[in-house]
């Protein structure tokens, strides 16, 4: 997902911090062979170490889906999630890494398809009936355009890798609701977490319909949004495209113990 400039504000920090996974005995002994697509919060704009290989796509080796590949024994590894995907763009340009021979997915879509970048900033520039207004229309979007969208790239990562066990990530909540954090307004911020709540129920319906395996992020980022004082997100920040995304901490401590987790799952449950 991406910002405009005009979208500069003051805000917290990044941490690092270090982990490991192990793939389940019960995948091949050859290991899994792994295709991370997505956007932004799958590519790991936001923490940092992008590969200068990927240009615009900005893709980290501090994302998860690098993190679980080196801490486990994958037999291949294709990595071509990228900053600004949308499900059209994740449907035209990332499925040619797919394959018969694929047994692990993982993916991040939808929310650049109900404009993230817009929503985000007209509630940092705009008052909060004008955030609120935004929001809603977002909002209408995820709940009657979306699921359509969702179904359609689903269909064809599956096609695609007939035998993969896909794992669907969600999105966290972007803030705490505190009574003091400098920055947006209360109303705001709960009008965003409210956005992110629609968008992560009308991904999880798309992704149970597909029989994919649902990975919901917003427990383990719980207590870390913007404004906990523990934050795993980036607030606006230089380079703005960084801005509303996953730290490399929120990438070690949330999303990867969500597809650890989640890829563990999938596995038990084809055993």
């Amino acid at each position: 997902m991406r910002l405009s400039r005009h979208c500069l504000a003051a805000f917290g920090a990044v941490t690092f911090a270090a982990g490991s996974l192990v793939w389940p005995a019960s995948a091949s002994a050859a290991g899994p062979n792994y295709v991370a697509l997505g956007d932004s919060y799958s590519s790991g704009t936001g923490a940092g170490s992008y590969d200068p290989a990927s240009g615009a796509c900005k893709r980290s080796a501090n994302a998860y889906a690098e993190l679980w590949a080196a801490a486990n024994s994958t037999s291949s590894f294709k990595f071509v999630a990228c900053s600004g995907a949308t499900t059209a763009t994740v449907a035209s340009g990332q499925l040619g890494a797919l394959s018969s021979s694929t047994t692990l997915v993982s993916i991040t879509v939808g929310g650049n398809d109900a404009g993230f970048a817009d929503v985000m900033q007209t509630c940092v520039l705009g008052s909060d009936s004008t955030c609120k207004s935004r929001v809603a229309q977002a909002e209408t979007y995820m709940k009657g355009t979306l699921p359509g969208r969702l179904d359609s790239v689903y269909s064809q990562i599956r096609a695609k890798a007939p035998s993969a066990r896909v794992v669907v990530l969600g999105y966290p909540r972007l803030y705490k609701i505190v009574n003091v954090c400098v920055g947006l307004s209360n109303a705001k911020r709960t009008a965003l977490n409210q956005a992110a709540d629609t968008l992560d129920g009308v991904i999880a319906k798309a992704a149970g319909g597909a029989g994919f395996t649902w990975s919901d992020v917003r427990d383990e980022f719980s207590g870390h949004e913007l404004c906990s004082g523990d934050d795993w997100l980036n607030s606006v920040t230089i380079p703005i495209d960084d801005s509303y995304h996953p730290t490399a901490l929120g990438h070690r401590l949330g999303y990867l113990p969500a597809l650890k987790a989640s890829a563990r799952a999938a596995v038990e449950q084809d055993a």
